[in-house]
């Protein structure tokens, strides 16, 4: 397997970008008040990035109020010049893409391919899209459903919005959370993942240069037992927004519930890429080893389960791990890596030891240990293959997060959607054929918030991204998150004059 060399020169300069504090509240960059420090790591050479004020309670406090001051300027502002000012986001966001990119890289270990070809345009056209998508805000159209009355819809912003982003994507699931929020009316406070705070904090600075008002969007950067839980039961925060691990998410859920808060909640997966005895076999490879490895594996939607039918399984487990192989390991800053470091060397115990785990009873192909040499002090995982685990093992039916991938065979049509569907995840699933027939069924019998035909990762911001089971619910991205993001009022008229109604008698008199 390839190494790329040494990192190019010109990584983020954190340190000297947020010497001001890493919270960002009512407009300006503080320091947190919670008495601890946090670390930022580079993971791809375990070298210190950012030493940073973790935000405490009062921190959560101050930016909550700062987004409640805020909220009735920018609630009543029109659609149009909700939308003039999204339109300005974007633009800044693309003037300072490269400076995303490279933040990005900096502080999760991505290639800057990936972020430069994927998070942050992702990220820009998201604002694109909820830039226009704010000046459709639209309910059911005016009409005489009883006969004597007019009624309405109004779609109306919640208020206060807390929002939770993970540490795997923390530039494009800021604005996931941000975007459908403000477009709709509201105001935020995003608490981003204390080990990858530095994208959001330039996210919320973005905005402030794009003219979008001093407490519309706020930052705090704290731990999840602090500031997060602070921020998800504050009496003033209107909806909780969560995206990480289903088990956090039950917390969360337990603490938004008690204070009745509208909650959406973006968890976990274990996608099942579905590979049909008729599918292109190199184009099943190709997926595969994409969609499992993107992004290190650190990605809800990565392919995990590979179930091939067994006509196609040997070979399909050959291609994979050779194509696996010739995948260029390396620092995400030198030029031609393909994959980067897991987000913490922690991480990438935790990875590995699923792997060590499942010697005992699987194959593993290729794979299956940390590069050595000039990569040794990063958090790197070599690309890994999997074959023949017990269906119900850890491997397979546990999210591992990494660049991992585990095949095993099925026989007839029924088994291999039966096996798509044998898990409590439902975010994403693909399906590998030529046959139409069996595509569709593929699309109706896989429970699954996405489900991809012939391909498996790519998402657009005209289309919803959420899951059905123990991948939460609601949607980001596109229209229907504005069903997550706005209250819906009915609105109805009486045209009649009539003093007493005709339904009056049913309360007092007769007719």
């Amino acid at each position: 397997m390839h190494h790329p060399g040494n990192a190019t020169p010109g990584r983020f300069p954190a340190a000297e970008r947020f010497a001001d504090g890493a919270q960002y509240i009512e407009g300006r960059l503080t320091r947190g008040t919670s008495g601890r420090t946090h670390t930022v790591v580079d993971p791809a050479t375990g070298s210190e990035v950012l030493t940073y004020a973790l935000a405490g309670t009062d921190d959560v406090d101050a930016a909550v109020a700062a987004a409640r001051a805020a909220f009735p300027a920018w609630a009543g502002a029109t659609p149009g010049e909700r939308a003039d000012a999204l339109y300005r986001f974007a633009g800044v966001l693309a003037e300072r893409a490269e400076e995303f990119a490279r933040a990005e890289s900096l502080q999760c270990g991505k290639p800057l391919k990936l972020t430069r070809e994927f998070d942050v345009p992702g990220t820009i056209d998201n604002a694109a899209f909820f830039a226009g998508a704010a000046r459709h805000l639209q309910g059911q159209s005016a009409g005489e459903y009883s006969g004597d009355h007019t009624s309405y819809v109004r779609r109306e912003p919640i208020g206060v919005v807390g929002s939770i982003a993970p540490w795997n994507y923390p530039l494009q699931m800021a604005a996931w959370k941000v975007l459908p929020a403000i477009a709709a009316g509201n105001t935020i406070v995003l608490k981003p993942a204390e080990t990858t705070p530095l994208t959001s904090l330039l996210f919320a600075r973005a905005a402030t240069a794009a003219g979008i008002p001093d407490g519309v969007v706020n930052v705090v950067a704290g731990t999840g037992p602090e500031a997060g839980e602070h921020l998800v039961g504050h009496p003033d925060v209107a909806m909780t927004s969560f995206t990480g691990s289903t088990a956090v998410g039950r917390r969360v859920a337990g603490i938004a519930t008690a204070t009745v808060k509208r909650l959406h909640l973006e968890l976990g997966g274990k996608a099942p890429f579905l590979v049909f005895d008729d599918a292109d076999l190199d184009a099943a490879v190709h997926g595969a080893v994409a969609g499992a490895l993107i992004n290190t594996g650190q990605d809800c939607t990565a392919a995990t389960r590979a179930y091939v039918q067994r006509p196609l399984y040997e070979a399909f487990v050959e291609r994979t791990a050779a194509l696996m192989e010739t995948v260029r390991v390396g620092d995400p800053f030198a030029p031609g890596t393909d994959l980067g470091p897991l987000v913490t060397h922690a991480h990438r115990d935790r990875v590995a030891g699923f792997v060590d785990r499942a010697r005992s009873a699987a194959r593993v192909v290729t794979g299956g240990k940390a590069p050595g040499g000039e990569l040794s002090a990063g958090a790197y995982y070599l690309p890994t293959l999997i074959a023949d685990a017990a269906r119900d093992s850890e491997a397979v039916r546990e999210e591992i997060f990494g660049p991992v991938l585990v095949v095993l065979p099925f026989d007839g049509d029924d088994e291999g959607i039966r096996l798509a569907d044998d898990t409590p995840y439902g975010l994403a699933a693909s399906a590998w054929t030529r046959d139409v027939y069996r595509a569709n069924r593929a699309t109706r019998e896989i429970r699954a918030g996405c489900v991809w035909v012939n391909d498996h990762i790519p998402i657009i911001s005209e289309m919803p991204h959420g899951g059905y089971g123990a991948s939460g619910f609601g949607k980001d991205m596109s229209a229907y998150s504005f069903e997550e993001y706005t209250q819906v009022k009915h609105v109805m008229f009486d045209n009649t004059a009539v003093v007493r109604k005709d339904w009056h008698r049913t309360v007092f008199g007769d007719r």
